[in-house]
């Protein structure tokens, strides 16, 4: 494909025609394993010297489509689908990081992805260190030899401030080390690649699927990180793997292009953890990515609606999203969304947590459930639920209070929404 419309592409990257039967929709190759044309090419997968299908934990050719769909979409070289969006997380650190290694996130982060870092990544021997991105220079001292990656959220949910990804990734990339962004709350809003990040990561789950019917994550390689400038800072992809016959993966897969990254994170972290999309659900999401540009153009239409009636309403005291920032937040939300602000709209109400629960229970055509990014409109209050296991200084940090309540506004009639949030607030008084 040479457009670079996500229009165009999210219909036609990487996908034309079945070469046997001419099918024009992807088939799902629902198998776990791929017939050798000899014991020659099966010596030459599995030392990749080739590449193609061996067993479908490792890859698979309706996985390879949205793979590469995603990839052509974000500007990447390469991708890698896994089984969900915190399968991708930890993926893309542990890629990079072993014990005795640290990572420097930013505060502003989604509670399930603070408490992987926090406890889990701990428990392996990776310090995640947590710094306020308002500071970009934070990343710089929060960083020492042993720094293998920077990590943040495009739009991060709950906070709704755009993270400076060419900021940060600057400061980076001075010393070697890679950012790493989340964009699962701005597909085709945000390509975090024009503004230097290294490495994408999404929840398919949410924007891209749109339908709210399988779980699953990306890792997208964007071929633009120079892995072998600093070799002692990423001592992973520059010295000998012994779980790969001693490959080094800068040298290894240099006749393939530009991908040591993401080739190691297939055939090594999803060979040996497995944890693997299956061909149905990357089917599912291949259908859903086909609209994702029209959909975001109507969540944040529908998003900007709600967020001048909320605005208004005397229950709210106040509103969170990226067109109600004021100062240097406000300039950033300019810079890196000027597509669209996004779906997402946070507020608290003056009543606090009670308030909270009373309109929640209110709500008749919003969903009360976890997930985000889905066609229909959802509500959540997160104090109570998804960041619920962080501590109130955590929650605190991450930009839930007691009060908040985040919605996920969907793509239905805007009247039908604003009648939906009018009556649930006349019952949270």
């Amino acid at each position: 494909m040479t457009s670079k419309h996500p229009e165009t592409l999210a219909l036609h990257a990487g996908w034309r025609r079945d070469s046997a039967t001419h099918s024009v929709a992807v088939p799902i190759y629902q198998t776990t394993s791929f017939q050798f044309d000899n014991t020659e090419n099966a010596a030459n997968l599995f030392a990749l010297k080739e590449l193609g299908n061996i067993y479908t934990r490792i890859m698979n050719p309706t996985t390879d489509v949205l793979e590469q769909r995603i990839a052509a979409l974000e500007g990447g070289v390469a991708a890698l689908a896994v089984a969900s969006g915190q399968t991708a997380s930890a993926y893309a650190i542990q890629n990079l990081a072993r014990a005795g290694d640290n990572v420097v996130a930013s505060t502003d982060l989604y509670g399930g992805t603070w408490n992987l870092f926090a406890n889990t990544l701990k428990d392996q021997g990776i310090e995640v260190r947590f710094v306020d991105p308002a500071d970009p220079q934070a990343f710089a001292r929060a960083t020492d030899d042993r720094t293998r990656a920077y990590y943040a959220e495009t739009l991060p949910n709950p906070k709704l401030r755009p993270f400076p990804i060419a900021e940060v990734a600057e400061i980076g990339r001075k010393v070697g080390i890679p950012l790493i962004v989340d964009n699962t709350a701005a597909p085709t809003l945000v390509k975090p690649f024009e503004h230097g990040a290294a490495v994408v990561v999404y929840s398919l789950t949410k924007y891209l699927g749109g339908h709210g019917t399988s779980i699953g994550g990306m890792i997208v390689d964007g071929g633009n990180f120079d892995w072998e400038a600093h070799p002692a800072r990423q001592p992973l992809l520059n010295t000998p793997d012994p779980s790969y016959h001693g490959a080094v993966w800068t040298q290894a897969v240099k006749p393939l292009g530009p991908i040591a990254y993401i080739i190691r994170a297939r055939v090594v972290l999803l060979r040996d953890l497995g944890a693997a999309l299956s061909p149905f659900n990357a089917f599912q999401f291949i259908q859903g990515v086909e609209t994702v540009a029209l959909r975001m153009a109507r969540h944040c239409e529908n998003a900007q609606a709600v967020v001048g009636f909320l605005g208004e309403r005397e229950e709210v005291t106040k509103v969170i999203h990226p067109s109600t920032l004021t100062g240097q937040a406000a300039e950033w939300a300019a810079k890196y969304l000027p597509r669209g602000k996004g779906g997402l709209v946070g507020f608290e109400l003056a009543g606090g947590a009670e308030a909270g629960r009373r309109f929640i229970d209110a709500l008749k055509l919003f969903y009360h459930v976890a997930n985000i990014g889905d066609a229909r409109s959802l509500a959540i209050h997160p104090a109570s639920t998804t960041h619920s296991q962080l501590s109130p200084d955590e929650q605190i940090q991450t930009g839930v209070s007691p009060g908040y309540v985040r919605l996920s506004i969907g793509i239905e009639h805007i009247d039908d929404i604003l009648a939906d949030l009018a009556q649930a607030l006349d019952a949270a008084r």
